[in-house]
């Protein structure tokens, strides 16, 4: 029977979980190359901004679109299995996570953080559902036949089939229709925070790091530059709810560099600017079909303080043969993604306590 944990609730923090015992069975990362730039930070800085259809704006845009790494997200996902589009003019974006340099992690090819990002029709708020990486799933086949076809951890989809399974499970399990992939490296936010001069990070608790050099992090509000904040993010054996605790404190860093680049005076900063693009180059990619153009259009109207991190309702953790798992709360979760299906804000806000 699987331990008491919390249920879904709304929270300041982003996705990750239980160690994962998934070993992935090929290393499918997306390519990396110097051209690569910024796409789902800058895009949420200048929405935040109101600069999305500025001249300015615009052009910075322009200039760094011809140069995002694109990856083949929904090439492989059989059009017949893919959810109905219920409300048209809403949006949803799958963002996946990893952390290439984490001191603890010992195989690749494995997404550590999971984000279903809400955007209604309205675009005056957006919804970011972590789902935890070892929620336990029915994985499709992968297209080779060789590895899915039953249930394993959701984040097995991106061991065996890349961005294209990692899509269709994600589908299945929820219902709903994804129409965009971000993929970031949260090992490259480390260089971002530094171009930004460092984040404000509330800890919940006073707490020693596990890992070099060993930092003591104060309880209470203080500044951390990019290292710092890095090792407070992965940061998750001091705390009694384990990764929930590090999904917690990654979604405060990516609050935090969204709350310091909108009030920092990002834009008007030249070389500010520049070294942020440049250090955020190196940590993202997107799938073929997302225009940054576009999105930042629509995204212009967006503010920081309706940025609402949630969590997809769970009903508990537990083993699965030898493998430490969470399991979801089926009836809840049913409820909660019809909701972000339809696209009832408020139904999703309520589904969610």
């Amino acid at each position: 029977m699987p331990q008491s944990q919390q249920s879904a609730e709304v929270e300041t923090t982003v996705p990750e979980d239980q160690p994962s015992d998934v070993e992935p069975i090929e290393a499918k990362k997306p390519r990396r190359r110097k051209g690569r730039r910024i796409v789902l930070i800058t895009l949420l800085v200048l929405a935040l901004l109101g600069v999305g259809g500025a001249v300015a704006g615009g052009l910075y845009l322009r200039s760094v679109e011809s140069g995002i790494e694109r990856v083949d997200a929904f090439e492989e996902v059989p059009q017949a299995d893919r959810p109905e589009i219920v409300a048209k003019e809403a949006m949803n974006i799958m963002i996946l996570g990893s952390d290439s340099r984490d001191p603890e992690k010992t195989t690749g090819s494995r997404t550590d953080t999971i984000i279903l990002a809400h955007v209604p029709q309205d675009r005056k708020s957006a919804q970011l559902i972590s789902i935890p990486r070892d929620t336990w799933v029915q994985v499709p086949k992968s297209k080779d036949g060789q590895h899915g076809g039953r249930e394993a951890k959701i984040n097995a989809a991106y061991a065996w089939g890349g961005v294209p399974l990692m899509v269709q499970t994600v589908e299945k399990f929820t219902k709903v229709h994804i129409d965009h992939v971000v993929i970031i490296d949260f090992a490259g936010f480390k260089e971002i925070i530094d171009a930004l001069g460092g984040i404000d990070i509330n800890s919940e608790k006073s707490f020693t790091s596990i890992h070099p050099p060993f930092r003591t992090f104060k309880q209470g509000m203080q500044r951390m530059d990019g290292e710092t904040a890095l090792d407070y993010a992965r940061q998750r054996k001091q705390f009694a709810d384990g990764d929930f605790a590090r999904i917690r404190h990654q979604q405060q860093v990516i609050k935090a560099i969204l709350d310091k680049a909108a009030s920092g005076g990002l834009l008007t900063n030249p070389g500010k600017l520049n070294d942020f693009i440049q250090a955020a180059s190196k940590s993202v990619s997107v799938d073929k079909k997302m225009s940054l153009m576009d999105t930042a259009s629509q995204l212009r109207n967006l503010r920081g303080g309706n940025l609402v991190f949630m969590t997809s309702p769970t009903r508990g953790t537990g083993k699965v043969g030898s493998e430490s798992v969470v399991f979801a709360n089926e009836e809840k979760a049913k409820t909660f993604y019809d909701a972000v299906r339809r696209d009832a804000v408020s139904e999703i806000m309520s589904a969610a306590k």
